[in-house]
């Protein structure tokens, strides 16, 4: 979240501009002329030709980039008009599949008095009664004032019925607990074969074991990961970052915040937003420091945040408000974290996302520590060196390079963040360049790539909403509550904005925050969960009338983590590469459905479905049929297959 100012400029990012060696002997002929006084006037008009021939050839030689343009897969057929509508409709269907009365409170309605009441709303898709149907987890907050007993908000869990509709299981599964929740995370920590649920909190964390009976339990004292008093922890992830079979936890922190401590709205220099008061934060306060646990492998866990590197930058330890004009930078301000192998080593790397300071790049140096790298990567800052207001991140190979590239969303006066993936252990913004440039106005909370049309390349989903309901009182700019974006990928690098033409789901608006993705109706297209400021989500199903074809893949691991978290798949058809990797934790503080999804265009047959396992272990399989989910289990081939119809699956033999 951006504050009252725009002075966010790294000192010394910058890096000098260093002139095209083609253009270099024609300076230097230049500066012999203009010693001579009588050919000045000559000198001057050919001075002009050639800087604007520089200027021709800069932009046609690229003399100050990294690295060359990249050339893009050919599509299967080209871009016209109908490529930039959505061919598809989402449809809130929220109410009617029994989500409608799920208010996730979030702090004052009207207003809010302290930056706590303004974040929080992680949401997930995750099947954790293993039926092969994804189920819905919806993170809760509260209110400064608070509520009577008994009436306290809860988280909610919602169990998917396979027939459309979902129960609220909350209290039968044992996760009502009531608090300042912020994201949440899944994977199975125990290796037990059932989804373990991790949510983030201002003050005590929560790990919630899953049983495997439909119930869970709060194991979190146990096992070490209640965090510290006054932590205020946001999007986490859970990884294998030392390959040893076991899943680790990496979680983000945000500001140091105290409510006996913190300053009201209208303070200071850094408690309005546009001469309006609004909540202190986050510039002006310190920032968190972001932890990693290691699993013991015993059900606990012990912390080596010092140990790893990923301290790194360390927050401050009680909430402080800086002076007028005189903050600085110090901690993690993070947010969303999205563990993935970034430069194609096998050994996942950590992306954290944040809020008015560079962005963090935690590079896997193989031996159980890290190295933030995030400013020399090209990833923590705008294109112009700029630190962002950085919210929700999400990682996917967007150009079909096999490179993992990085979306991240912003706050209002910055588009969408493309980092595309040099393949050199550095990044590129190419906002501006794949036409996600020109929407400024919202303030991007979360984001998340989706193939919606199952055309093979991968789209961006945006939720937006603004923080401050003071918004709605200021003239000139969007209010508290803000439409989503569509943004379809084009297949040539660039993205088309199709929300106007993507149903009345994309016509909503709210103070959405958090967002994941799944096929929750198991009909073959992935479907969208948006949580909302302090109303009910919005359930988009999406009814797609393009006919692609697809594949759904759900992975087992057996030497490496039983999630398969970290596993890597490459999908080819019709010549078409495609790679995704399974993650936990992505959009803002939410998490997606675990089975990877691949749209196949017309393509009738997978020729190519190969698993690169976290263990090193890798597996291919020829012409599989489209239009199935399969599932894989490391060194036992394809065990099982799902045979869809319609909106009711029927299973199918082996």
């Amino acid at each position: 979240m951006v504050g009252p100012t725009k002075e966010r400029a790294l000192e010394g990012a910058g890096k000098p501009w260093r002139m095209n060696p083609r253009l270099s002997r024609v300076w230097g002929g230049v500066q012999a002329t203009l010693r001579r006084p009588r050919l000045l006037p000559v000198a001057l008009i050919l001075l002009s030709l050639i800087l604007g021939v520089a200027c021709l050839l800069n932009l046609l030689w690229g003399a100050q980039r990294r690295v060359p343009v990249p050339s893009f897969p050919e599509r299967r057929t080209p871009v016209s008009a109908e490529r930039t509508t959505a061919g598809v409709s989402f449809e809130d269907v929220a109410r009617t599949a029994g989500l409608g009365e799920a208010v996730v409170v979030g702090g004052g309605v009207q207003s809010k008095h302290y930056i706590l009441e303004e974040m929080g709303g992680g949401v997930a898709f995750f099947d954790y009664d293993n039926d092969g149907w994804p189920d819905i987890f919806l993170v809760n907050g509260t209110a400064v004032e608070g509520f009577p007993a008994g009436k306290e908000p809860s988280n909610y869990l919602f169990h998917n019925k396979g027939d459309g509709n979902f129960d609220d299981v909350t209290e039968k599964a044992g996760l009502h607990r009531s608090g300042w929740g912020q994201g949440a995370c899944v994977g199975d920590y125990d290796n037990d074969g059932y989804e373990d649920l991790f949510v983030t909190y201002w003050g005590s964390n929560a790990l919630f074991h899953n049983k495997g009976d439909g119930t869970f339990t709060d194991v979190t004292v146990r096992a070490g990961l209640s965090g510290t008093e006054g932590r205020w922890s946001t999007g986490c992830s859970f990884l294998d970052y030392d390959r040893d079979g076991r899943l680790d936890l990496f979680v983000a922190n945000y500001v140091t915040f105290d409510f006996k401590a913190a300053p009201l709205p209208g303070t200071n220099y850094y408690c309005s937003f546009m001469s309006v008061p609004v909540a202190c934060g986050p510039e002006g306060l310190g920032g968190g420091t972001n932890v990693l646990y290691h699993n013991r492998g015993d059900g606990t866990f012990e912390d080596v945040s010092e140990h790893s590197g990923v301290a790194y930058p360390r927050g401050t330890k009680s909430l402080t408000l800086a002076a007028d004009r005189t903050w600085r930078p110090i901690g993690s301000y993070g947010f969303a974290t999205v563990a993935a192998d970034f430069d194609n080593d096998g050994w996942p790397d950590v992306y954290v996302s944040c809020d008015t300071a560079p962005s963090l790049l935690y590079h896997n140096n193989r031996d159980g520590t890290f190295r933030e790298v995030g400013i020399p990567a090209g990833c923590a800052l705008s294109g112009q060196g700029i630190a962002q207001g950085g919210m929700g991140a999400a990682t996917a190979d967007y150009d079909g390079d096999g490179w993992l590239d990085i979306a991240k969303a912003n706050f209002a006066g910055d588009p969408t963040t493309l980092y595309r993936n040099n393949g050199d252990g550095s990044f590129t913004d190419v906002s501006l360049q794949a036409g996600l440039g020109s929407i400024t106005k919202y303030v991007g909370m979360s984001v998340g790539f989706l193939d919606f049309d199952n055309d093979g390349w991968k789209d961006i989903f945006v939720a937006n909403g603004h923080v401050y309901p003071e918004a709605d009182r200021i003239q000139g700019i969007a209010g508290f509550k803000q439409p989503n974006i569509l943004f379809r990928n084009l297949g040539n690098g660039r993205f088309a904005d199709v929300s106007s033409t993507a149903g009345p789901g994309l016509r909503i608006v709210a103070s959405s925050h958090g967002s994941a993705f799944a096929d929750y109706d198991r009909d073959g297209d992935i479907d969208i969960l948006v949580g909302n400021n302090n109303e009910p989500p919005n359930l988009l199903r999406n009814d797609n009338a393009r006919k692609n074809y697809w594949l759904m893949v759900k992975c087992v691991g057996i030497r490496s983590n039983r999630s398969a978290m970290g596993a890597r798949l490459r999908v080819r058809s019709k010549g078409h590469d495609q790679i995704e990797e399974i993650v936990s934790g992505s959009g803002f503080l939410s998490q997606n459905d675990l089975r990877l999804h691949f749209g196949l265009g017309q393509a009738r047959v997978a020729e190519l479905v190969e698993v690169t396992w976290p263990s090193g272990a890798k597996e291919s399989f020829h012409n599989v049929p489209a239009n199935k989910e399969i599932t894989i289990e490391e060194g036992r081939g394809i065990t099982k297959t799902w045979r869809h119809g319609g909106r009711v699956p029927v299973p199918a033999e082996k």
